[in-house]
């Protein structure tokens, strides 16, 4: 039981040099000690001291105020006309409400523990990592007196001041976050539903299918074998990146595979959405929307590089490992009296992340 008393006894094993390291001196150094410790005038004058505690949640209060004034002009100075004024005038308060509720937290810890927790000097120990019940009780006991010390626990206007503007503080970064989501408007108003958004894209019956990014209709006849096709819709060459094209494409992107027909399997309802063994899907992955583009020839497996879903071709690419919940959706295609592949219609189920799917 003698090393549970003493928690050090298996590092001072360690302490003792080596014979032929040991060197004996006439004149070791000595211990100069702590200086004399010198006493604040918030632990000489209880006035002081409460002044100090005064100062500190009030500083904390302003910092509440500034995260409530970072809210309210994100409300009052909208940014929505587009005018370089409104946004500059957006920036800056909503900055400056933001600046000042981080700056009262900051500089209100700095002046409590200056003013008010334990200012005392003391010497702690190497002590051993390992840990014991010593050890243990120890940690517990060092929270309780940290506690004491600072005054957490029984300074409440302090405590609870400073809960509330951390609390607040992370508000206006959460109401920005609105910003970023675009609003509707009667010229287009479903700008801002995201499930609206995802249940249509650019493809529409009778839409040739073109290659990415030059825009070139494809001809089934030119399709080999094996082949892994990125894949636009025609139209999206006129759309400008003023006028969305990212977004458009984000959601259009298709891959088209072909494969020998009787590789297909195919559901009663789905057989006229291939043409002669090429099938499409969409090349956004149903886990997070990462760009599935690794396709391997011989298994016909689609794999997403972010998280390894893998998806079968043959069978209405459905999920056969990795976190994906559900099947690529399929773009129903044929040809046009030209021979080029067309859509038949639109996906017929939302394109990406599984979440939009449960509306």
């Amino acid at each position: 039981m003698a090393h549970e008393d003493d928690p050090l006894e298996h590092e001072r094993a360690s302490w003792k040099p080596s014979p032929g390291l040991a060197v004996a001196v006439t004149d070791p150094v000595s211990n100069p000690g702590l200086p004399p410790h010198r006493e604040r005038m918030t632990d000489k004058d209880p006035a002081s001291m409460k002044r100090a505690v005064r100062g500190i949640y009030t500083l904390f209060y302003l910092s509440i105020a500034g995260s409530i004034w970072a809210i309210a002009a994100y409300m009052l100075f909208p940014i929505e006309s587009g005018r370089i004024v409104d946004i500059r005038n957006n920036n800056l308060f909503i900055g400056l409400g933001i600046a000042l509720a981080l700056l009262a937290i900051g500089v209100g810890a700095i002046h409590w523990s200056k003013a008010v927790m334990s200012d005392k000097e003391f010497v702690e120990p190497r002590h051993a990592t390992r840990g014991r019940d010593t050890t243990r009780e120890a940690a517990i006991k060092a929270f309780a007196d940290a506690d004491a010390d600072s005054g957490f626990g029984r300074r409440a206007m302090v405590r609870n001041s400073l809960i509330a503007a951390l609390a607040a503080s992370v508000v206006p970064g959460v109401v920005l976050f609105r910003g970023l989501a675009p609003f509707n408007s009667p010229e287009n108003p479903h700008a801002g539903d995201p499930v609206y958004l995802l249940e249509h894209t650019m493809w529409k019956e009778g839409m040739r299918l073109a290659h990415d990014p030059s825009g070139e209709p494809i001809k089934a006849a030119d399709l080999t074998l094996g082949s892994a096709v990125h894949v636009i819709p025609e139209a999206l060459a006129e759309v400008s990146h003023s006028e969305g094209y990212l977004d458009e494409k984000a959601k259009a992107i298709v891959l088209l595979i072909r494969m020998l027909p009787e590789q297909l399997t195919e559901s009663e309802d789905r057989k006229e959405w291939s043409y002669n063994g090429i099938v499409a899907y969409s090349k956004v992955c149903t886990h997070v929307g990462c760009p599935v583009a690794l396709y391997e020839q011989q298994t016909h497996h689609l794999l997403c590089p972010c998280h390894q879903s893998q998806f079968d071709v043959t069978d209405h690419a459905k999920v056969i490992f990795g976190p994906a919940a559900r099947p690529l959706p399929q773009l129903p295609i044929t040809v046009d009296d030209e021979g080029y592949l067309i859509a038949r219609s639109d996906f017929l189920e939302p394109v990406g992340p599984s979440f939009w799917e449960r509306h």
